[in-house]
């Protein structure tokens, strides 16, 4: 799927979640995904504490840099694309980061309901009515 085909979760095009540090599976700054995301990464956050922490505490180290996968390590006020599982798994243990919606795919749909991700929502999009 090409990023600009792309759709986030308000039917929009998908917008970036981070080049500082670039995120994403494909590791072009945007939460797009495809049969070989198997992790779904479509989830574009802003790590809290609370939230890295959590990820830890299921075996998912977000904090410790690991150049072998281009991945910097995370600080809280990072925007990175995470997987809609532990995001899930985050939101159920209630320690969920904040969601970027204009910048989370579409595909998280499959696994967490738009009402949800609505409630941890932290951009306005244009049209904010579509957030009902």
């Amino acid at each position: 799927m090409s990023e600009s085909s792309a759709k986030n979760v308000l039917g929009g095009e998908l917008g970036l979640c981070s080049i500082d540090p670039v995120t994403g599976f494909f590791r072009d700054g945007s939460c797009n995904t495809d049969p070989r995301d198997r992790g779904s990464h479509t989830i574009c956050a802003v790590v809290t504490k609370e939230f890295l922490e959590h990820q830890a505490g299921i075996g998912n180290d977000l904090r410790t840099a690991m150049p072998q996968y281009h991945f910097p390590g995370l600080v809280p006020g990072d925007r990175w694309c995470v997987t809609a599982p532990n995001w899930f798994r985050a939101h159920n243990d209630g320690s969920a980061a904040p969601v970027v919606l204009a910048s989370t795919h579409e595909k998280v749909l499959d696994i967490v309901p738009l009402e949800i991700l609505q409630q941890y929502a932290v951009d306005v999009p244009p049209d904010p009515s579509i957030l009902g």
